[in-house]
């Protein structure tokens, strides 16, 4: 069994390197095209991972949207759409939040079983990291709304790859926000970088940005491999390998 899965993050931009504004409205950067790219890239991946913060920020469904790529899933013996999956410092999250939805109302998108391991509520496996001596507190607050697992005091990015891998996560999805995206960068746990460039500035010092402060593995000096360009309407994509592992 691989120690930890294939390590995909992703994320839209600005031309200038933010994620967001600071307006408290969530900016959308990419365009339909680009959806639908993140889309299929999802249904390709065994679980989608963002942070507690972007759960509370942007209340994301995660989930797959496109029917034929749902019916693949299941055609294939997985769930519609992947495990999801949230690292928090404190559980401190609102089990009614759709993170912890099975289904995304209108559209039925989401049913299916998981082979991301057990726990929640039938259907798309949720599971929840926090230290050890968080996992209680989050456990009450979270009931049967997702797994809460403890990976580690402080909590661990390798704790919880290897739990996943564990679990038959063989591909994870790592779609932000900007805190995650830097300590999976900065512990060198990564495997590729896709980014999506939207035609436009943002140009506030206030709005976050693609990553924090820190030493890189692939920071000054220490160059990326550029494995592939594409256009999507106005946007460019970059796919970049950080790694040599096999799985992508």
């Amino acid at each position: 069994m691989a120690e930890r899965p294939y390590v995909l993050l992703s994320a839209a931009i600005s031309l200038d390197g933010y994620i967001d504004d600071a307006s408290g409205t969530r900016l959308v950067l990419s365009g339909e095209a680009d959806l639908d790219r993140v889309d299929e890239l999802r249904a390709s991946c065994d679980a989608i991972l963002v942070g507690a913060e972007t759960i509370r920020r942007d209340d994301p469904r995660l989930l797959v949207r496109s029917p034929a790529r749902r019916a693949g899933r299941l055609a294939r013996g997985q769930g519609a759409s992947p495990a999801k999956v949230t690292i928090s410092s404190s559980g401190n999250l609102d089990p009614a939040a759709r993170f912890f939805a099975d289904i995304d109302a209108g559209t039925g998108a989401g049913t299916g079983r998981t082979g991301a391991g057990t726990g929640g509520t039938a259907g798309i496996a949720k599971l929840v990291y926090v230290p050890g001596a968080a996992q209680a507190g989050a456990r009450e607050r979270l009931g049967a709304a997702a797994t809460v697992i403890g990976a580690g005091d402080p909590l661990g990015l390798r704790e919880v790859l290897a739990d996943l891998a564990a679990r038959g996560v063989g591909r994870l999805l790592v779609e932000g926000g900007s805190r995650v995206l830097t300590q999976f960068l900065r512990c060198g746990l990564a495997d590729e970088l896709l980014l999506a460039v939207a035609p436009f500035l943002v140009a506030d010092p206030a709005a976050p940005r693609l990553v924090g402060a820190g030493a890189f593995p692939h920071g000054s000096g220490h160059r990326m491999v550029l494995a592939e360009v594409s256009q999507l309407g106005d946007m460019a994509v970059l796919r970049y390998l950080l790694s040599r592992r096999p799985g992508g």
